[in-house]
């Protein structure tokens, strides 16, 4: 077996083609279009190379077969914020073999060494971490957009190298069919009818003051978790191209103050997963008929909170409820919406956890974050 870094046409399409092998079988597995796993790996598309650099390899057999894959990242702006240097791997897929995971992850270890690095957390993506991000160890049910799925033994092999537990997250759900908890309801009206908040959702129309708004409030509400780095403009723009195609603006909400300051936001998508399941991937002539197709004639049942942020003076205001209310008075009237998945949320946010049970929501999946140092501290 021998590893081959991703430089050319045959090896990006092996390297994009490879999860039609693993997943076979696998009848809860959706296809991620091809095109924005291949942009991560752009530099033209995504702006984390203005600060980063990373590379990916395939894993042949002696056939020449490929049977694995990995690729692996460094963000200066967070490698040096952990107690050594750290880079990261992702995107790992592999039979279920523990010589060829252990070739992909020391291939991965040995670049990022030789750049400096001296350990490495995954599975991660080049970006942001509301996508492609963590390995999924429990609720193997079919995946929203964005989320990682895996087959369930990727978990031993990860740990058989070596990694170890960094953190958990974990997604709940709530049964959209459910009356919103009681309590939720009352503190939203009580809020909204006494404290001059006002709500706005997402309209196009206002694309950079919703940017802005979106900025100030992230980069706030998020300031004093370890590792953080600010969101910018660029990115922000870059996500919400991203996600127009699938995006219901009447399902991200905004909290503003008295004097117009932004105060907090949620953001949900629809599952595109949904519209996806049979493109295999692929946003081609016949793929785009497809999906219009299926966006004419699926009305979606799911719905994935991807992030919700509050301005910290702000917090324990009622707040998150009135916007729970916003996005109850929105969907329950619809009907076809059925589950919204509240992911994924870090082990270490109380605060975010205990909404979820304080809003009725039960146990979905639970993805880990590892990190694997390279040499004893």
């Amino acid at each position: 077996m021998k590893t081959i870094e991703v430089a050319d046409k045959w090896s990006r399409n092996e390297f994009l083609n490879l999860p039609f092998l693993i997943y076979n079988d696998d009848p809860n597995w959706v296809c991620p279009l091809l095109n924005n796993i291949e942009s991560i790996f752009n530099p033209k598309k995504n702006n984390f190379f203005n600060f980063g650099k990373c590379s990916r390899w395939i894993l042949v057999d002696e056939t020449g077969k490929t049977i694995g894959r990995i690729a692996a990242f460094i963000n200066d702006k967070k490698a040096y914020n952990e107690a050594v240097p750290t880079g990261g791997c992702g995107f790992f897929e592999c039979i279920d073999n523990i010589e060829a995971s252990t070739i992909l992850f020391n291939q991965a270890k040995n670049w990022l060494q030789m750049h400096g690095m001296k350990a490495m957390n995954g599975p991660i993506n080049f970006g942001e971490n509301d996508m492609w991000w963590g390995l999924l160890v429990d609720g193997f049910t079919k995946p929203f957009f964005g989320m990682n799925y895996n087959p369930s033994y990727y978990k031993k092999h990860f740990e058989h190298y070596g990694f170890v537990v960094k953190y958990e997250q974990i997604s709940n759900k709530i049964n959209c069919r459910d009356n919103l908890a009681e309590k939720v309801m009352k503190i939203a009206k009580w809020v909204i009818g006494k404290r001059g908040f006002s709500f706005k959702h997402f309209d196009y129309q206002y694309l950079n003051q919703f940017a802005d708004d979106f900025k100030e409030i992230y980069n706030d509400a998020w300031k004093d978790f370890d590792n953080f780095t600010e969101v910018t403009d660029l990115t922000i723009l870059e996500t919400l191209k991203k996600i127009k195609s699938i995006m219901d603006p009447k399902l991200i909400w905004f909290a503003y103050g008295k004097t117009g300051e932004p105060l907090a936001f949620v953001m949900i998508l629809p599952d595109a997963n949904e519209l996806f399941y049979n493109l295999n991937g692929k946003l081609d002539l016949f793929g785009k008929l497809k999906f219009l197709w299926n966006k004419i004639t699926i009305k979606h049942t799911r719905m994935r909170a991807v992030i919700m942020g509050t301005k910290e003076k702000y917090r324990n205001q009622g707040i998150e409820s009135c916007l729970l209310l916003k996005l109850y008075e929105y969907t329950r009237p619809l009907v076809h919406y059925e589950e919204l998945e509240m992911s994924w949320v870090g082990d270490f946010n109380d605060k975010m956890l205990a909404l979820h049970e304080a809003v009725g929501g039960v146990f979905a999946k639970k993805h880990t974050t590892y990190m694997y140092k390279f040499i004893d501290q």
